[in-house]
């Protein structure tokens, strides 16, 4: 009697997991969020058109602007999964970490967000890449960070497509597109932001490219001017004029307006104080250019910059939990202090 009961109880268990991924699939994400730990990378992955952020250092709490990045796509794009990659997280430690970072707790708590460990070697199987990963002597690479994870998205949208962002990347509404590269400027590709499905022929010319021209030496060249140079042998790029977008092959190379608003060389105009903000009316997401930055300048509660009212807006639970709360944290625990 007592084993049938355990077997009762263990189809009951696996019925419910079951049941809870094809809720996924049907684009549902109400289920009780301590399942999701059951769920692997893999079955999430294969429900297709997930929104990927990578986290290549060994960091485990996510920064304000990490988390601003994640719940914007995850209040943007509610009936697809969103799924950050980190590569210091291993299996042990999730559980653990919710606890221990606020940051970690507050996108775990969001339904439609999964956080899985960056396991390297697993996600490059199966592409030209691997080759390359098992030669490679990481602690030789002057830019291991950015390389590793400009291999890791390419691989990651070749096998299970979707959409890639940076984590410095707020998204204010859909993009449209399915397969489409962004321009930084006229003529030039970012690797930033891109969507693509599986087994896409440009992702998989990118990987083998990656592979031949590779120079760890030379910053983005395995990024975005890989892209770029992948792009001008299959489309003869133009000028923008206007908020134009071009196609080409059955790419969208979406406007720099579509995410570079605010171009690099301007960057620190996200950190000042605007008599009349834009309104963005031509842009689906916004890169904030956190490479330029240095993590130097960040978002001060009621400092009315234009990032602050963009977390306001759009990421407002990361605003609330990370900025408001800690700075209040903060000044009581200078008061205990002294």
């Amino acid at each position: 009697m007592l084993k049938k009961i355990q077997i009762c109880l263990c189809f009951v268990f696996v019925s419910g997991i079951l049941y809870e991924i094809s809720l996924l699939s049907s684009c549902f994400f109400s289920y009780v969020p301590m399942s999701k730990h059951f769920l692997t990378p893999e079955q999430v992955l294969n429900l297709g058109k997930s929104i990927i952020f990578l986290e290549t250092t060994d960091r485990l709490e996510p920064p304000p602007l990490v988390s601003c990045s994640v719940e914007s796509a995850a209040r943007i794009y509610r009936d697809r999964p969103i799924i950050l990659f980190m590569k210091g997280l291993t299996n042990d430690t999730a559980l653990d970490l919710n606890s221990s970072y606020a940051a970690f707790s507050l996108l775990s708590s969001m339904k439609n967000v999964f956080i899985f460990p960056l396991q390297m070697e697993t996600v490059f199987q199966e592409t030209p890449l691997l080759q390359w990963y098992n030669q490679v002597v990481p602690e030789q690479e002057k830019n291991w960070v950015h390389v590793s994870s400009d291999a890791s998205r390419l691989a990651l949208i070749w096998k299970y497509g979707g959409i890639y962002m940076d984590t410095d990347v707020i998204s204010i509404r859909p993009i449209p597109e399915e397969s489409f590269l962004a321009a930084q400027k006229s003529r030039f590709s970012s690797n930033g932001i891109f969507g693509f499905p599986a087994h896409h022929k440009f992702i998989w010319d990118c990987m083998e490219n990656f592979v031949l021209k590779y120079n760890g030496k030379i910053w983005g060249n395995q990024g975005p001017f890989l892209m770029t140079r992948m792009l001008k042998t299959i489309c003869n790029l133009t000028d923008f004029k206007g908020t134009e977008d071009h196609s080409c092959q059955n790419i969208s190379f979406l406007n720099p307006q579509r995410f570079y608003p605010i171009p690099y060389p301007a960057w620190g105009r996200y950190y000042e104080v605007w008599n009349k903000s834009p309104n963005f009316n031509h842009s689906y997401a916004l890169h904030l250019w956190n490479f330029m930055n240095h993590n130097r300048k960040v978002v001060v509660a009621g400092s009315n910059t234009l990032a602050e009212k963009l977390y306001k807006a759009y990421c407002p639970t990361t605003y609330e939990d990370l900025i408001q709360n800690a700075e209040v944290r903060d000044f009581r625990h200078s008061e205990d202090v002294a």
